[in-house]
């Protein structure tokens, strides 16, 4: 992937950089595989705002992509690789033998023309999927199973991979990104490779309107509000927190609280912790 950068004719443009999109090969998507997406801009159905910082943005639709790579045995072309206004990763389109047309995530070195297949047990080529007891230890995995047959929900965004260390009876050791080592189970499936796009987290977005054409509105400070607004406001000047610990809006502590509710099954798993 490369990264492109513009002539400095505005103060915004002297910073901003943008993908080159180089991988592209298509910019009109499938229309049997859209769907509507619906923007509520953070309020819920009585028009309350409940998630903060959230409006306008561009129009866009939902490209359906197969985290599950459930169709065995069948081999499918890849036909396209796509922007997707949805993920920072790539997609690609593939059509399989029988017709049948999907969008994968697309890993890194997959190219138009190149044949993928999934099973339970497959060829260790990029793109391919199949359960982890399958894999070879030290290969780099993406779109990973946390429950069998449930989709990929781990290592999915752009750049992303984790590697398979070993296996422990029922179980394959993980290492993700983060250098967390966790247990999956050994029938979870896995994607060949490394997600796509691996570049972008080196794009300078340049300007607060392009934020904006993300949905995404702009966050006042606490310190800046009134204390009416919030418990970090008030006072003359510049003043500090005045509490134990930063606060959210409505009182709560900010940092350093656990929030996770149903970790007994996930934690249990967790061979070795991120590090700090």
């Amino acid at each position: 992937m490369a990264i492109k950068s513009y002539r400095p004719y505005t103060k915004s443009r002297r910073a901003m950089t943008t993908s080159a999109y180089e991988e592209i090969t298509t910019a009109t998507p499938e229309k049997s595989l859209l769907a509507p997406k619906k923007h509520s801009g953070g309020r819920n159905n009585q028009g309350v705002i409940t998630c903060r910082h959230h409006g306008g943005g561009n129009k866009n639709r939902y490209r359906i992509v197969d985290f599950k790579r459930n169709k065995d045995d069948i081999k499918a072309t890849v036909k396209t690789i796509e922007y997707d206004p949805n993920r920072n990763a790539y997609i690609a389109l593939v059509c399989y033998a029988d017709g049948e047309k999907r969008y994968i995530i697309a890993p890194q070195s997959l190219k138009v023309g190149d044949e993928i297949i999934s099973g339970v047990a497959t060829d260790m080529k990029v793109g391919n999927a199949c359960e982890l007891k399958s894999i070879p230890d030290g290969t780099y995995v993406h779109n990973i199973e946390l429950q069998p047959g449930k989709g990929g929900q781990m290592c999915r965004a752009a750049g992303t991979s984790a590697q398979v260390l070993g296996s422990e009876g029922k179980y394959v050791m993980v290492r993700l990104a983060s250098s967390e080592v966790r247990k999956l189970l050994s029938n979870c499936r896995a994607t060949i490779g490394i997600v796509g796009n691996g570049d972008y987290n080196l794009i300078n977005v340049g300007k607060a309107g392009k934020t904006r054409h993300f949905g995404i509105r702009p966050t006042v400070r606490g310190s800046a509000m009134n204390p009416c607004d919030h418990p970090h406001g008030g006072g003359e000047g510049k003043c500090p927190v005045g509490h134990d610990a930063p606060r959210t809006p409505w009182g709560k502590r900010a940092l350093g609280v656990k929030t996770r509710r149903n970790k007994k099954n996930s934690t249990r798993l967790i061979v070795r912790r991120k590090s700090k």
